[in-house]
């Protein structure tokens, strides 16, 4: 082990769309983690892995932090408080606002139980001027004892180098987890299964995304290793959900299937031949047996 070697692992919560997966996209400088402006996007516990001389930050990207409504919702937020317990240090991300509404107040009320070192990030400074920065910080230093605040830009990736010297400072001395060109542990088939779940959420209506689960039945490099044959089926809850999904003439799916080939192109840099189908399996939100099949289990 290199003398001064920090390594360690970081778990990224917050409220739903406050830019959780965006920030982890930037900071690891490629994307893993899906994003859209809808609640929900995040399901599973997402390991990323970021490198350099001081050390190494294992970071993972929790479900938001919320109230369950089905056992869907249980299990986002089972992995989501575990985690909070496992990890060297905690980033709560927070957007730049004075207003501190009952989701921050129970991501409060959560974090003071739990022993771990706590850095705020106030996300989206690129959308706001200087003094509103400050006023956040005033409005939320006094909630916790924070470690440290550092206001962020996840999308404009300002201060990123900031944040990323902030959390090494916090980690213990440690080994190297991962070769230094690992950036996650995510399965290829799951990123890419995520890949499609993020195209769909951000084409169609606001219920069905929460609803859709995405199964990814074969994936076949051809021999000469020209092009990845992806066959894959979009799970729904309802008859009328398959009909929006496949849209009129199977526009929609088309639609889908075109974006999330160009994403999955840019991931493994060969030509995709993605096809696609849409099944229905009634309330499988609240069955066991099928959230687990559907890839969504506890670590």
């Amino acid at each position: 082990m290199k003398k001064g070697f920090k390594s360690g692992f970081v778990a990224i919560i917050g409220r739903p769309n406050v830019g959780k997966s965006t920030l982890m996209n930037q900071l690891i400088g490629q994307k893993i983690a899906i994003t859209s402006s809808k609640a929900q996007t995040t399901r599973n516990r997402i390991q990323t892995v970021y490198t350099c001389d001081e050390g190494q930050i294992i970071f993972l990207d929790t479900p938001g932090i919320n109230k369950a409504k089905n056992k869907l919702g249980e299990y986002m937020m089972n992995v989501a408080h575990e985690t909070l317990e496992e990890v060297d240090v905690i980033m709560w991300l927070v957007e730049p606002s004075t207003f501190i509404g009952a989701g921050e107040r129970h991501i409060t009320d959560v974090l003071s139980k739990v022993k771990t070192p706590v850095v705020l990030v106030i996300n989206k400074i690129d959308s706001v001027d200087e003094k509103m920065i400050f006023e956040a910080i005033n409005a939320y230093k006094d909630l916790l004892p924070f470690s440290d605040i550092v206001p962020v830009s996840a999308l404009k990736g300002r201060n990123k180098e900031e944040l990323i010297n902030t959390l090494i400072k916090r980690l213990p001395d440690g080994p190297m987890y991962y070769d230094e060109d690992t950036v996650t542990d995510q399965p290829e088939r799951q990123i890419v299964a995520e890949l499609i779940r993020e195209q769909a959420l951000r084409l169609l209506d606001k219920e069905i995304p929460h609803g859709i689960a995405v199964v990814i039945d074969s994936m076949k490099e051809r021999p000469n290793g020209s092009i990845i044959d992806i066959d894959a089926t979009i799970i729904c809850e309802r008859d009328s959900h398959k009909g929006i999904i496949i849209g009129k003439q199977g526009s929609m799916l088309k639609k889908i299937g075109t974006r999330a080939r160009v994403e999955m192109e840019n991931l493994l840099s060969v030509k995709v031949n993605l096809k696609l189908w849409v099944k229905i399996k009634k309330d499988w939100r609240d069955n066991d047996i099928l959230i687990k099949n559907y890839g969504y289990k506890n670590n």
